[in-house]
């Protein structure tokens, strides 16, 4: 998020705050009108904004307090001031959060590692086998068939073919590397558990759909059908 668009995510955020509560830590309010949903709306939207920036330790007193000065026209800095500093804060927050999610993943496979069923390949990827299939194994090339949900390590979940109720077809060497790897050791028919490390995922990056950086995976994963096994990268 740029320094510009940040500042208008917190800008906003706190509208939601300041219209719809009466308390920093209030979370639900009556929504009888029109007005009430859509400041709430608001606010929850954006607040969750704000929460995937890292900005989670912020003083809302301190918040609503900005807010106010703005609304009542108080000598506040300026625009390019304001950015700046919230632009600096919010990188240095998501370093922070990214060191912090990649120190809880690590520490999540080596514990993983030793339980019963878990084996780790030499990439650190690791896998449950829950059901072994007896069909063909898909090479990096081929297009395959897969139900598979994909979990945070706190259990959150962020996809599911399950969900959207029809399975999934894509190319191994289109997805990220813990899949392709992980696929290519599937008979069809296979379910697995996989437990992907962040590097091996989406690394520092993470994506817009709710993975933040260094973030370690989860996916149950069943291999329905190699519907081309060899199509061209």
């Amino acid at each position: 998020m740029n320094a510009k668009n940040l500042f208008f995510t917190l800008a906003i955020a706190t509208l939601g705050l300041s219209s719809c509560c009466n308390s920093n830590t209030q979370t639900s309010v009556s929504m009888k009108t029109e007005k009430d949903t859509a400041s709430f709306y608001m606010g929850c939207f954006y607040g969750k904004n704000m929460t995937q920036s890292g900005m989670e330790d912020l003083d809302m007193n301190a918040v609503i307090a900005g807010m106010n000065a703005a609304l009542q026209k108080k000598d506040i800095p300026n625009d390019m001031e304001i950015r700046m500093f919230l632009n600096k804060y919010a990188q240095k927050a998501m370093m922070a959060k990214a060191e912090k999610t990649l120190k809880e993943g690590e520490k999540f496979l080596e514990e993983n590692a030793k339980k019963s069923g878990v084996k780790t390949t030499e990439s650190g990827l690791q896998y449950k086998i829950e059901k072994e299939g007896t069909g063909p194994m898909p090479a990096d090339t081929s297009v395959v068939k897969v139900h598979y949900k994909g979990t945070l390590l706190d259990g959150t979940q962020f996809d599911s073919s399950y969900d959207r109720g029809e399975p999934a077809e894509f190319p191994l060497n289109r997805v990220i590397k813990g899949w392709t790897e992980a696929l290519q050791l599937m008979p069809v028919g296979s379910k697995w558990t996989l437990y992907i490390p962040s590097n091996l995922a989406y690394g520092p990056q993470g994506t817009r759909s709710g993975i933040g950086p260094n973030e370690t995976l989860i996916f149950e994963v069943e291999l329905l059908e190699i519907v081309d096994p060899n199509a061209q990268k």
